[in-house]
C-alpha cells in the first residue's frame, strides 16, 4: 500500500523549519535513497503490517453494522456510520501510528544508525510502555480521534455520493473503473478534510525522538508550529499524502465492494414462500452502496 509514501509524509511534516532537510516530496525521496538506501523508504513498515488488517476489519464491520442499526441509507447516516467506525478503530490506530512515526524518524539521514533506539515496531511500543506506561503508548490519541472520526465520516459519505452519482450498476461494463474512481476520490476527500490535524498528530507523536520534548501539549504544538512556520505548516507533506490516497483507497473500496457483491450473489436463492424481490434498480442500489456491505 505504498508505505514508503507515508515515510515521506511524516518526514516532511515534522522537519525543522530552521534547518529543513528536504525541499519537497521528490527531494525527500531522493535524499532518503541516497543517505539511507532503498531500505530506508520502508522504515516503520512493521507497525502498519501488524495493524492494518484489524483496522480495515473494524472500520468496514462497524460501518456496516451501524448502517443496519440506523435503518435508512441516507448521506447523513453514511457520515454517522463512518464516524463511528473511525472513532472505534483509534484504539488500534493510535499506538500503531505512534510506533510507525518513531521508527520512521529513527536514524534520519543515516545509512546505518549508530544509536538505534528501537529494533522494530513491537520493541518500540514495549519500550515506550516501560518508560511512560499506557499513557505513553496512546500518545496522540486525542488528535487521532479528532482526525479519524470526521475523516471516516467524509470517507464513506463521499464514496456513497459518488457511487450513486456515477451509477455503479453490476451489469455496467465500466463498473470497476467507476468503483476505483469513487474510492480514490473518497480517500482524497477524507484526507483533505482533516489533514491539518494529521500534521499536529505527527509532530506530537514524533516529539521526543531525539531525547528532548518540545511540546507540552497538543495546544502548545499548534501554537509553536503556527508561530514559527505560519498557517502553511498545515499543508506540509500534503502532496505525498494525496499521491498515496487515491490508489490505496481506490483499491480498498473496489475490492471490498466487489467481494461482498460476489458473496451476496453466491448466497442461497429464494424459495417459493419468500416475498417478492425488490426492483432491479433497488437491487443495484443495495449492491453498490457501502451501507449494504
Amino acid at each position: 500500500k505504498m508505505k514508503f509514501v507515508s515515510l515521506l509524509q511524516v518526514r516532511l511534516q515534522v522537519q525543522s523549519v530552521d534547518k529543513p532537510l528536504y525541499r519537497g516530496t521528490f527531494h525527500c525521496f531522493q535524499s532518503i535513497i541516497r543517505q539511507e538506501s532503498v531500505l530506508g523508504l520502508y522504515k516503520g513498515i512493521g507497525s502498519p503490517m501488524m495493524g492494518l488488517t484489524f483496522i480495515n476489519a473494524i472500520v468496514f464491520g462497524v460501518q456496516g453494522n451501524t448502517m443496519r442499526m440506523l435503518g435508512q441509507d441516507t448521506p447523513t447516516n453514511q457520515f454517522l456510520a463512518g464516524a463511528a467506525a473511525g472513532a472505534i478503530q483509534c484504539v488500534i490506530c493510535c499506538p500503531m501510528e505512534l510506533a510507525k512515526t518513531r521508527m520512521q524518524m529513527q536514524g534520519t539521514g543515516e545509512k546505518k544508525s549508530s544509536r538505534k533506539m528501537y529494533k522494530n515496531s513491537l520493541d518500540c511500543l514495549v519500550r515506550i510502555y516501560n518508560r511512560e506506561g499506557l499513557w505513553g503508548v496512546n500518545r496522540g490519541m486525542v488528535t487521532t480521534l479528532i482526525r479519524e472520526t470526521p475523516g471516516f465520516g467524509f470517507y464513506f459519505l463521499s464514496y456513497d455520493v459518488l457511487t450513486r452519482s456515477l451509477g455503479c450498476e453490476p451489469d455496467d461494463p465500466y463498473m470497476i473503473p467507476k468503483l476505483l474512481f469513487a474510492g480514490g476520490m473518497a480517500g482524497i476527500a477524507s484526507w483533505i478534510s482533516t489533514y491539518p490535524v494529521d500534521v499536529i498528530k505527527s509532530r506530537f507523536q514524533a516529539d521526543g525522538v531525539g531525547g528532548v520534548n518540545r511540546y507540552s501539549s497538543i495546544a502548545d504544538c499548534v501554537r509553536q508550529s503556527v508561530r514559527r512556520e505560519g498557517y502553511m505548516v498545515f499543508t506540509r507533506g500534503l502532496t505525498s499524502t494525496l499521491l498515496r490516497a487515491f490508489p490505496v483507497n481506490a483499491a480498498t473500496f473496489a475490492t471490498v465492494t466487489l467481494i461482498l457483491m460476489y458473496a451476496r450473489g453466491t448466497e442461497a436463492g429464494p424459495t417459493d414462500c419468500e416475498p417478492a424481490q425488490p426492483s432491479h434498480h433497488a437491487q443495484i442500489q443495495q449492491q453498490a452502496q457501502p451501507s449494504s456491505l
